[in-house]
């Protein structure tokens, strides 16, 4: 199984060792996060038409600047070609009852780090229970701790616990368990593909949410291995990737694929996205069910 280290030291070793493999500045944000709340909100385009989606991009944490960048790009286009209007801010004081009502979903794009204060919690919260829609992606559920323990308990639904290392981007098989959902129904029953791939704590299927798709864990190396650390992240036959969930009355989708930049060019992926958006924006079902 390799070494274990308890967490709060696994992570500031692992911020010291990757500033020793090539001294990245924002891996030293793994392990010095950022507690900064955005007081004051953004003002929303007087125009800013039904159906809508906003897009949250803030990161006190790790920032994932190329894909958010590609992710954004992608968005925008799917937004222009489906009619749809699109507000993509980093400014967390977005989130309150006002301002989240005037749009049809949240997506939360390789978000990380503690991002809203307790207000702007409550407000997003309350809007998905309600009805609302949202989607999250990769590094939104990639912190190793949350100072918002909703977060990881139910708004993704998964704790995140690691990703592999040595090497980093590996080509893997998913293995697409629901063929029915509007996000995976475009895919074959395996889809093969090179990302940075997650693993979490425990399978979110225990927590009851609705697994669109899983990872072959015999088809890449579950392994964190760097300089004299290694560390097993096999999850076994069980390993989650792709799931949606009902909070409320409010439809959640989380995807942990999504790190490189060419991900977004790529074009099972970027239907995957699309489709999610769409079914957290306009589904009357919480964990299956078509747009309208």
């Amino acid at each position: 199984m390799g070494t274990r280290i308890a967490a709060g030291g696994r992570g500031v070793l692992l911020g010291v060792m990757l500033c020793l493999a090539g001294c990245d500045l924002n891996a030293w944000r793994v392990v010095f996060p950022s507690s900064t709340h955005d007081t004051t909100a953004p003002e929303l385009p007087a125009e800013l038409a039904r159906p809508s989606v906003l897009v949250f991009t803030k990161t006190n944490g790790f920032r994932h600047d190329e894909a958010i960048r590609a992710g954004l790009a992608l968005f925008e286009e799917i937004a222009r070609r489906r009619g749809w209007s699109l507000y993509a801010t980093e400014n967390g004081a977005v989130h309150d009852a006002a301002r989240l009502a005037r749009f049809d979903a949240v997506v939360w794009h390789q978000v990380s780090g503690d991002v809203l204060d307790d207000a702007q919690r409550a407000a997003l919260r309350a809007y998905l229970e309600a009805g609302g829609g949202f989607v999250g992606i990769h590094g939104t559920g990639g912190d190793r701790s949350y100072a918002w323990s909703w977060q990881p308990e139910t708004l993704v639904g998964a704790q995140f616990i690691g990703h592999p290392m040595g090497p980093q981007f590996q080509e893997a098989t998913i293995r697409v368990e629901d063929r029915g959902h509007p996000a995976t129904r475009h895919l074959e029953e395996t889809w093969v593909r090179s990302d940075e791939w997650y693993s979490f704590a425990e399978s979110p299927r225990k927590q009851g949410v609705h697994v669109l798709a899983t990872l072959d864990e015999s088809s890449y190396r579950p392994i964190f291995e760097l300089l004299w650390l290694k560390t097993d992240l096999r999850m076994g036959p069980d390993h989650p990737i792709v799931w949606t969930q009902c909070i409320g009355r409010g439809r959640s989708f989380y995807s942990a694929l999504g790190h490189p930049a060419e991900a977004y060019a790529e074009p099972a992926h970027a239907k995957l996205l699309e489709e999610a958006i769409a079914w957290a924006m306009f589904s009357k079902e919480c964990s299956t069910g078509d747009p309208p």
